[in-house]
């Protein structure tokens, strides 16, 4: 199987090399557990480091909120953005189901037209909250992650919960529809990520230490964290 590498310091080794190529993996947690900086590395990463293009579609933070929290790292996006090799697009959909279709197939055409082979979508649940029908919102995330394989592309999906080692998603269904699931958790002053799901791959069983600095964000797979220890 080919893999796509994170980049992210000690990930990759505990999903043996990187996310199964093409694959689309939920990235659940609360609010202030480092999702979106999670994503934006994944890009830098695989632009920086493997000459991957990569897209961040944001439904929430406009690009100039997310460059104010790239300028906190030591990350020179700047010449890889002129180079077209990372792109944020803001979109601002409206509350109906039509609108959400369109939107859903803006985000792959856009990504298909830049030759992205990473994506992050921040976030799923924004756009899902368009829609009360539980049946639209499995329909509508299967369709993305459909459109998204067909063009080659290794996405990750970031996903609000309300916290907890019980709580995977919003709605009930990512996490089934999904190739891989990661949660992270906030338990001030420690941190945490858990690799729930990974198809095709012999992952980590462990709840491993997660960690932001300035350098942005890593995790030890050295080290194991109690489940017990984890807040439900």
């Amino acid at each position: 199987m080919n893999r796509t590498k994170t980049g992210i310091p000690g990930l990759d080794e505990l999903i043996e090399g990187g996310f199964p190529e093409s694959s689309s993996i939920l990235l659940a947690g609360s609010s202030g557990t480092g999702k979106t900086i999670f994503g934006l590395e994944y890009l830098y990463r695989g632009a920086m480091d493997y000459d991957e293009p990569g897209m961040y579609a944001t439904l929430e933070e406009g690009p100039q909120n997310l460059w104010w929290n790239m300028q906190r790292f030591h990350w020179n996006f700047l010449p890889l953005q002129k180079d077209n090799k990372i792109q944020i697009l803001k979109f601002d959909p409206r509350p109906d189901d039509t609108d959400m279709d369109a939107q859903l197939s803006k985000i792959v055409e856009k990504a298909h037209e830049m030759g992205a082979k990473r994506l992050v979508v921040d976030s799923i649940t924004a756009l899902m909250f368009w829609t009360e029908r539980s049946e639209r919102v499995r329909y509508s995330v299967y369709n993305l992650i459909d459109q998204l394989r067909s063009i080659n592309c290794t996405t990750v999906l970031t996903c609000e919960t309300t916290g907890g080692k019980s709580n995977i998603s919003r709605f009930g269904v990512e996490e089934f529809l999904t190739d891989g699931v990661i949660q992270l958790f906030f338990n001030p002053p420690n941190r945490a990520a858990f690799i729930r799901k990974m198809r095709g791959t012999d992952h980590s069983k462990k709840i491993h230490p997660f960690a932001i600095d300035e350098n942005g964000v890593s995790i030890d797979p050295r080290e194991e964290i109690l489940w017990e220890s984890i807040k439900d």
